[in-house]
């Protein structure tokens, strides 16, 4: 994969991408918000390593500015990495538009570990809709979810996911008026071999509720306590 990490500390950026390296992918190293935020336009990254306090432009700034600008379906796979570590900063990163959030100090082994889970995901990115085994689109009731695009659409109104909220509307869509517990979802959203609260999970899901249902419209994601969610009118 090509990996973007972006580390003010040049100690800790050098020790993270030789050990990435390591396990065979390509490594740019980026030390501000700004120069993370150029790379991060070119469109050329499968992941992004984006830490929170960084010169120029803090990562949240980055990310948003990223997923605003730079189109949902051109924008890497981003673990967000900080000491922040209360679950109001990990909540806010999730939502400013991270895919996963990992906590200094962290394990090694358990990083590597999430860049597997993203290495995994990222041949379905590189597909073009002519390649697609499966559908492109998949609909329920009013609503059409194009997975090549990272695109939701609801009558007429179009809204972009996350690479994550669009993994986890997928299995939805794909499992319509049944029940999916909250293990399907972990496993389909982010894989086995990271580990992800439940807790992230309800973020994402309030979400794509949030982007699924605007106000007057019919609600179709609902919560099943205790089990999971299910989409049904």
């Amino acid at each position: 994969m090509q990996v973007l990490i972006v580390e003010d500390k040049r100690s800790l950026a050098g020790y993270l991408g030789r050990a990435l390296q390591g396990e065979g992918h390509s490594v740019t190293l980026a030390y501000d918000g700004q120069e993370a935020l150029r790379l991060g336009r070119a469109g050329s990254y499968d992941l992004m390593l984006l830490d929170v306090m960084l010169p120029l432009m803090d990562g949240l700034s980055v990310i948003r500015q990223l997923r605003k600008q730079g189109g949902t379906g051109r924008v890497p796979q981003t673990i967000m990495v900080s000491a922040r570590d209360s679950m109001r900063d990990i909540v806010t990163g999730l939502d400013a538009g991270a895919d996963d959030y990992l906590t200094k100090p962290f394990a090694l082994d358990v990083l590597l570990a999430k860049v597997r889970a993203a290495e995994r995901r990222v041949p379905a990115q590189r597909l073009t809709p002519e390649l697609f085994r499966e559908p492109v689109e998949l609909r329920f009731e009013d609503l059409t979810l194009r997975l090549d695009q990272y695109e939701l659409q609801r009558g007429e109104r179009v809204t972009q996911l996350t690479r994550t909220e669009c993994a986890l509307l997928s299995t939805l869509m794909r499992r319509a008026r049944s029940i999916v517990p909250h293990g399907v979802l972990l496993d389909e959203g982010w894989s086995q071999e990271t580990s992800v609260s439940f807790d992230s999970l309800y973020v994402f899901i309030r979400a794509l509720r949030a982007k699924i249902t605007q106000p007057g419209e019919t609600e179709l994601l609902h919560t099943v306590r205790g089990v999971g969610y299910t989409l049904r009118s």
